[in-house]
């Protein structure tokens, strides 16, 4: 039984965003409640866009010196890094237990941080994903027809560390998403930075091109950046701008007999070469030659997602962030 957790505050906000102006819609009349009276709603106007969700707490012991971000992945929210989808403590709770001071965040379009009008606002239509898709597609089981409805019947990747019996709940987590909002995003999180930092950025898979382009927005205000599989990089013509601050990149299990992953890995550990190559430190870390093996893209999830952000958290301490 773990101490009981001892926070000296706790709390959220929105931040970011900006206010768009709709026209030419036709106002309609709608009845919100089943017997109820119409009332007639406008839809021409003022609206409020682009902001994002951010939920925080702080650590009555503090052991971090700088605040640490949250960010997820595409079409997930901050939920990811909460209790894991079979009931385990997740990583938010891990480094608050830590002592670091622990801001989690919806991105923009995504969970508490809401929609904007689509096409008026956000360009296109949002992708939603089947129950299927992340299976395949997040190296949790066989890439191709390792899915079935039943249970009982999916092949797991050998050794696979995903809690099988959290699958299904964990797909409950996911939430429509759009490929055009990238610059609304960004544009969040540098105003979250510009809020709370000096800070860490833990980032993960589509966050990756966000934490590394709004470090080299803001290189003053972030202290180190965790990279959990990125699937986006920053802009390679300013990997200088990045070389004094300390990165880490995580690559978990059965990426070398994935279609995509080789290259997607290649992509972020180019782009660390780059970083490197104007005088920055960047560790990259393949799980598997570490002896943690197993791990899916959400390794965040997985039966050893403690050893994993243990791993962080020393990392964290050897470059000087902890107290």
């Amino acid at each position: 039984m773990q101490e009981p957790l001892a926070l000296r505050a706790m709390g959220s906000f929105h931040v970011g965003g900006k206010l768009v102006e709709i026209s030419g819609r036709q106002v309609k009349e709608v009845v919100f409640t089943p017997g109820g009276t119409p009332a007639k709603v406008d839809p021409n106007g003022t609206y409020q866009t682009g902001q994002m969700y951010v939920q925080y707490f702080l650590p009555q012991k503090e052991r971090g010196k700088v605040p640490l971000l949250l960010w997820h992945g595409g079409g997930m929210t901050g939920v990811n890094f909460e209790t894991t989808p079979d009931g385990r403590e997740g990583w938010l709770e891990f480094f608050l237990r830590k002592g670091w001071s622990v801001y989690n965040s919806d991105a923009v379009e995504r969970g508490r941080s809401s929609w904007a009008m689509y096409p008026d606002v956000i360009p296109g239509e949002p992708l939603f994903l089947t129950t299927a898709n992340p299976f395949e597609r997040f190296r949790i089981g066989e890439p191709a027809g390792g899915f079935n409805p039943d249970p009982a019947k999916r092949k797991y990747l050998p050794g696979s560390q995903f809690p099988a019996e959290g699958y299904d709940n964990f797909v409950k987590q996911i939430v429509p998403r759009w490929t055009s909002t990238d610059q609304m995003i960004i544009d969040a999180y540098i105003a979250e930075v510009d809020k709370v930092c000096p800070c860490v950025i833990a980032f993960h898979s589509q966050a990756g091109q966000f934490g590394f382009k709004v470090a080299q927005a803001r290189p003053d205000k972030v202290k180190a950046l965790v990279a959990v599989e990125p699937a986006g990089i920053g802009d390679p013509a300013k990997a200088d701008v990045l070389k004094d601050i300390p990165v880490l990149m995580l690559f978990g299990d059965y990426i070398e007999q994935d279609s995509r992953w080789p290259t997607i890995r290649k992509t972020a550990t180019d782009f660390g070469d780059r970083i490197k190559a104007a005088g920055g430190s960047v560790d990259v870390v393949n799980l598997p030659s570490v002896g943690i093996k197993g791990n899916s893209h959400m390794m965040m999830m997985d039966k050893n997602n403690l050893e994993v952000a243990q791993l962080i958290d020393d990392w964290l301490a050897r470059k000087g962030l902890a107290k």
